[in-house]
């Protein structure tokens, strides 16, 4: 691991600056530029937005990126917030984890449409008249789509933290504080550098609807590629179509090369090894910075201030093992009272809420469903389980074996990177039109194949995390397998496979649930008037969302979100349990 050093100092010559200075100059101020105009246009009156409406004029596209790359932003910035609090909750709190784990199922299963009408008319009332609240509400919607995988890679991660580390942290004396951000958050740190790129991609497939904001009979469009592109997908304007698409791929490289590539070379320095990788990614952009006098003397308060606050000795929890900041203190309180009293007083609270949420949806769903059609979507549940099982054995089988082999060479990767993160953020909607024609055109069965349209954009949650896993995997551990001569199946049996499968199960978790969600569009597709549907519960949602029968609605995602939590207790769960006990490095 790589501590920080506190003790920097520069000297006034030392900030004169240099040719690099030069080319980073215009760099900062450009991008601080783009970030003021982005932000002024965020915080104009709501009438703007309907004085001025969305456009297919492609030379309006850099602005509408601007916007789209903003909100994403924001939203990642919020999800990393989610991920350092409810996910170190989750992992340091047994008792809190038995709530927050199966809230989090539920919350990734839930479709991400439906939190856009239950928060729009919150935030356009905390900004009345202004675009701040509608460009909150699509804040919020993309966060939907990001914070679940993050937040379950760095769960994940926490829960395996190495042993001999953790016990030399102890053995220094470290507070929960001093210890979850020298070593559990560095540990994590290359994991999740590579699910914040998933979130990001993940991101665009929701941008289309989170920038169209509707309350009541009401819709406010808002500036965006998203919005683009549904006006050229309703025109049928495939010239427009392509325009979106190339501005999403140079978007998509800009912010892979100013942000996720200079992660992932900064994140390299946390793998837990005891000699130098061989290859190391590399970033122009983190090479460039290395190299300025004038902006290193400008930050190097700021990685005094730093230094100093991670080295605080916080009164959350002492040398024992500990959470971030105030959560070591809800949790560390459940965890020191007495074990069976709490316990048995946790457990009553638990039932108690789902006793009554549980009666409240029943009191809800039985005014307007019959007790027939309970078994009935039950029935078209387990056709959904089915599919989902067999989309996620596919991409195991497809993504495990490459995710593999680019994680294990770095060069690779940062040829794939951007290539990869394309493929995930593609529009997986832009592709139903094409297999509604190949459907019809062949007469083929609906049922067989629209079912690997759900795994189109969730399947990248696996290849990301195994990229994640085979990165962060100790180069000696890869010396001594090859010097032990061990090779072929026997090195992916004992070495490779037990390395990456914390990882691997991270990703078929957030895989899984995605796919469920992604159930709802993709088991009902339709391309002019041709509609076709197959028989499963994300046809029965999409069916019941059109018709506005919100009993059905209710049934259908609390059936959803039965079988996800079902799914994950009786697999994953297991799974990660069995990662925590049997493939953890010593």
């Amino acid at each position: 691991m790589v501590w920080i050093n506190t003790n920097v100092s520069v000297k006034a010559a030392d900030a004169a600056p240099n040719r690099w200075d030069v080319v980073a100059l215009p760099l900062v101020i450009g991008l601080l530029a783009l970030l003021a105009i982005g932000g002024h246009q965020m915080a104009l009156p709501l009438d703007s937005v309907e004085e001025v409406p969305v456009t297919l004029d492609p030379w309006m596209l850099p602005e509408y990126a601007l916007r789209s790359t903003l909100r994403m932003l924001a939203a990642m910035a919020a999800s990393l917030l989610f991920t350092f609090t409810y996910a170190t909750l989750a992992a340091k709190s047994r008792r809190a984890g038995m709530l927050l784990i199966p809230v989090l199922d539920v919350l990734q299963s839930v479709p991400v449409l439906g939190y856009i009408s239950f928060t729009v008319v919150f935030f356009l009332g905390l900004f009345p008249g202004s675009v701040l609240g509608a460009e909150c509400a699509a804040i919020f919607a993309i966060f939907t789509s990001q914070a679940w995988n993050m937040a379950f890679s760095f769960y994940q991660s926490l829960r395996t933290v190495p042993r001999d580390l953790d016990e030399a942290a102890t053995g220094f004396g470290f507070s929960g504080w001093q210890r979850f951000w020298t070593l559990e958050a560095p540990y994590a740190a290359p994991g999740l550098v590579w699910n914040m790129m998933m979130s990001m991609s993940g991101g665009w497939f929701f941008v289309v609807a989170s920038e169209a904001i509707t309350v009541g009979d009401h819709t406010i469009t808002l500036p965006g590629i998203g919005s683009y592109l549904a006006k050229a997908i309703d025109g049928q304007r495939l010239d427009a179509v392509g325009w979106a698409v190339l501005a999403m791929l140079l978007v998509i490289l800009a912010y892979d090369q100013l942000l996720f590539r200079p992660l992932v070379a900064w994140a390299d320095k946390f793998r837990v090894e005891l000699t130098g990788a061989q290859e190391v990614p590399e970033s122009w952009l983190l090479t460039l910075f290395q190299r300025t006098r004038f902006f290193r003397a400008v930050f190097a308060p700021f990685e005094r201030m730093l230094g100093q606050l991670v080295w605080l000795r916080l009164p959350v929890g002492g040398a024992s093992r500990g959470a971030a900041g105030g959560l070591r203190t809800v949790g560390g309180l459940l965890d020191r009272v007495p074990a069976q009293a709490v316990d048995v007083v946790w457990y009553l609270l638990l039932a108690v809420a789902g006793l009554w949420a549980g009666w409240s949806m029943i009191a809800f769903v039985s005014s307007g469903v019959e007790l027939g059609d309970v078994g009935t979507v039950l029935l078209l549940g387990g056709a959904t389980l089915l599919r989902v099982i067999v989309l996620i054995a596919v991409a195991t089988l497809v993504w495990v074996p490459l995710g593999v082999l680019i994680g294990l060479r770095p060069r690779l990767a940062e040829k794939v990177q951007p290539a990869a993160q394309f493929l995930a953020a593609f529009p997986a909607n832009l592709l139903f039109p094409v297999a509604v024609i190949a459907i019809v055109r062949f007469d083929l069965n609906p049922d067989v194949w629209l079912s690997p349209l759900m795994i189109l954009g969730t399947q990248w949650y696996i290849l990301f995390n195994v990229i994640a896993g085979a990165t962060a995997f100790p180069g000696d551990l890869k010396e001594a397998a090859a010097n032990f001569r061990i090779r072929g199946w026997q090195w992916w049996r004992d070495v490779m496979l037990p390395g990456v499968f914390p990882y691997y199960v991270t990703g078929a978790v957030t895989a899984s649930g995605g796919s469920w969600n992604a159930s709802i569009v993709a088991e009902a597709v339709n391309w002019g008037d041709t509609r076709l549907t197959a028989h499963g519960l994300g046809s029965y949602i999409a069916q019941a969302t059109e018709a506005g029968d919100y009993p059905r609605i209710v049934l259908g995602i609390a059936v959803m979100s039965l079988f996800v939590i079902l799914f994950n207790r009786l697999l994953w769960r297991p799974l990660y349990a069995f990662a925590e006990r049997r493939l953890r490095l010593a």
